[in-house]
């Protein structure tokens, strides 16, 4: 009996903490978050720019004009001006060949382009300063190109999308069960190191078949974790940056209106309802957490009768008109969710890009979402912040 008025006191305790700690959550989950624009770059330039990069460390941002018979590089500041423009590709001597990433700020005078002929380094005025090349040959497979699609720095490395073939075909059973998403690239040394695995409870686990590049991750780098989505499948997991690169935890998103492609019993390139899904099918194109939030954007997919008109012979006229209507009625979205996995807010960003989400020395830059029905002489990049709505 001694020892019953300590442990009520300690009861006490863990009760009231428990009660604070849920009170803590309650608020988190009923609290809503959305953006706010903080600060604005424009740059004056008629044409369709890509930009690949910014840095607010040196303030300049890099973009370039993709072409079919042409690759112009352009380094401007934040002030507006278009510093230097120039080109690597084709042929010149200090060509980086095809591009296989967006090209990537190094410091305040330096970019680096990952190639078919290696890792090159410019200066921003575009002198080659280096080039490491492959140790093996590489496979140009879908690399992305633009902001927020791009290689991700950490501790020397580069991490990005696995484009090395796989020693097996996609018609296999076993392809998912081999298949390393995400690799490490040491631009040093030309090496490259395939990482992770499809964990046992995903869906590309499931002995069913996906079409080609459904399981293209958005990832980011967090305090030594890596979160990934992969693709059309609806959950993050995080594993450990470091070897053995363990499975930490993974998080369901419950997306609003959510539509994805589930798997097919058989493979086929002949199917239109089965490879045409890349096209209908929901999937998560970037993620970025910024303090306790996750900042998902993401393609809602098509629902069932917009799925099965997709798949109807139509005229160019009558394809034109429904891809119309299509891409204004599922529009990509952003999803702002705790830690815990809660959604405390999902919207269109007005005049945003969402899929063109970068985080930069610790800010989130986003592109202006051009105006389809307006040519501009211009683009605009903002910088975005996260606000508390109570």
């Amino acid at each position: 009996m001694k020892y019953l008025g300590p442990l009520l006191l300690l009861m006490l305790f863990l009760y009231a903490c428990g009660t604070k700690q849920d009170k803590n959550n309650a608020e988190i989950s009923n609290k809503w978050v959305t953006f706010e624009m903080l600060d604005s770059i424009r740059i004056d330039y008629l044409g369709s720019p890509t930009v690949h990069d910014l840095d607010p460390g040196s303030k300049k941002l890099i973009f370039m004009e993709h072409k079919e018979i042409s690759q112009i590089i352009n380094i401007a500041d934040f002030d507006g001006s278009i510093l230097a423009s120039f080109s690597k590709w084709g042929d010149v001597p200090d060509s980086y060949g095809g591009l296989m990433a967006s090209l990537r700020i190094v410091d305040y005078n330096s970019f680096v382009a990952y190639g078919t002929k290696g890792f090159l380094t410019y200066d921003f005025e575009g002198k080659h300063q280096s080039l490491v090349k492959h140790i093996n040959s590489p496979y140009r497979g879908f690399g992305q190109i633009g902001l927020g699609s791009g290689m991700q720095e950490s501790k020397g490395r580069y991490l990005y999308i696995n484009q090395v073939p796989q020693s097996i075909t996609k018609n296999e059973v076993n392809f998912y069960e081999k298949l390393r998403p995400l690799t490490w690239l040491d631009h040093e040394t030309g090496e490259n190191e395939p990482i992770i695995q499809f964990p046992e409870n995903s869906i590309f686990r499931s002995g069913k078949y996906f079409f080609r590049n459904s399981w293209a991750p958005a990832f980011t780098l967090v305090d030594d974790l890596i979160y990934v989505a992969f693709g059309i499948e609806p959950v993050i997991y995080s594993y450990e940056a470091s070897p053995p690169y363990s499975l930490v935890s993974s998080i369901s998103l419950d997306l609003p209106d959510y539509r994805y492609f589930k798997g097919a019993a058989t493979y086929s390139t002949t199917d239109v309802r089965f490879f045409g899904q890349a096209r209908t099918s929901g999937k998560v194109l970037n993620i970025k957490k910024i303090d306790k939030y996750f900042v998902i954007a993401y393609f809602p997919g098509h629902d069932a009768l917009d799925t099965e008109e997709a798949f109807t012979n139509k005229s160019p006229d009558e394809a034109r008109a429904f891809y119309d209507k299509i891409h204004k009625k599922y529009p990509h979205r952003i999803a702002i969710l705790d830690s815990l996995g809660r959604m405390v807010n999902d919207f269109v960003p007005e005049g945003l890009s969402p899929n063109s989400m970068v985080l930069r020395n610790g800010e989130l830059w986003m592109m202006e979402k051009p105006d389809e029905e307006v040519e501009q002489d211009f683009f605009r990049l903002f910088r975005v912040g996260l606000k508390s709505i109570k």
